[in-house]
């Protein structure tokens, strides 16, 4: 199977944090980037892009909605720490994974493909639920 944490893919970095507050700290950001770092070098990264929101569509996300732009027109892959820095709704994970043709990669699903993303979201989405139901 194709792994593109193998390749010398060129990527975009897309990070996010929900919160000013996880911003400000700068934990939640640096966790990520180390994460990132551990799996693809400096040298494959094209562009870094850095958002604080929480909005609950990724259609409200200004930033990621132009990374995803700029991916297409580049023809790279969008690189993600963990997939739920990308959404924790099933439908918008998808909705991205199928905008950009399947070029999406997460440190935590290193071999992500449609059936797995679809697999792994769902569990995301129900927890999701259940954290709004705490609150």
């Amino acid at each position: 199977m194709y792994n593109p944490l193998k390749s010398q893919a060129m990527y975009r970095i897309y990070y996010r944090v929900s919160t000013k507050q996880q911003s400000d700290s700068g934990l939640v950001l640096e966790a990520q980037k180390t994460i990132v770092h551990h799996y693809i070098s400096s040298k494959q990264i094209t562009k870094v892009y850095t958002e604080v929101a929480s909005a609950k569509s990724v259609h409200r996300r200004p930033i990621l909605q132009q990374a995803i732009r700029d991916c297409l027109q580049a023809g790279e892959t969008l690189f993600v720490a963990k997939l739920d820095r990308l959404s924790r709704k099933m439908e918008d994970a998808l909705a991205v994974y199928s905008q950009l043709g399947g070029k999406l990669v997460s440190c935590d699903i290193p071999n992500l493909d449609k059936f797995t993303l679809t697999l792994f979201m769902a569990l995301a989405d129900r927890e999701r639920e259940l954290i709004s139901w705490r609150n």
